[in-house]
């Protein structure tokens, strides 16, 4: 299904930017936070839902009157294969799963899913601007 982009957001936005982030645990991997500000409150009619960008799609949380962000994760756990010669004891591997994206975009794009009076609408965002990656420090363990 082909989705119609919109030229022009409703409202007008302040700033558009994205900030990798890795996390001192392991457990806990890394990914990318993803924020629109706008210059006003949204109107009440209009609500964000989801981006899609770098071929990973998620919702919008506020965190402030104006600015709202979404969080793409990447977990660092690598499935567990069994190689053999006999491809039979390779039984319990899983076969890798591949979505393909909603939209075909360039890694300077994104798309903006958002509903006004209840009709769904696409908006798409040129070259958002990419800010310092955020590094957070590690839980120190305790030395034997």
């Amino acid at each position: 299904m082909k989705q119609e982009l919109q030229t022009e957001f409703p409202e007008e936005i302040k700033s558009v930017y994205f900030q990798k982030w890795i996390d001192g645990q392991e457990e806990t991997g890394s990914g990318t936070d993803f924020y629109i500000e706008f210059k006003k409150r949204l109107s009440k009619e209009i609500k964000l839902e989801k981006i899609y960008f770098r071929n990973q799609e998620s919702n919008f949380e506020r965190v402030a009157g104006n600015t709202f962000v979404a969080h793409f994760h990447q977990q660092n756990s690598i499935p567990d294969l069994i190689l053999n010669s006999d491809s039979l004891k390779e039984y319990g591997n899983k076969a890798p799963v591949i979505i393909k994206p909603k939209f075909d975009l360039k890694p300077n794009e994104a798309v903006l899913e958002y509903k006004k009076m209840d009709q769904t609408l696409f908006f798409k965002i040129v070259n958002p601007k990419e800010k310092p990656m955020i590094a957070y420090p590690s839980v120190n363990k305790p030395k034997n």
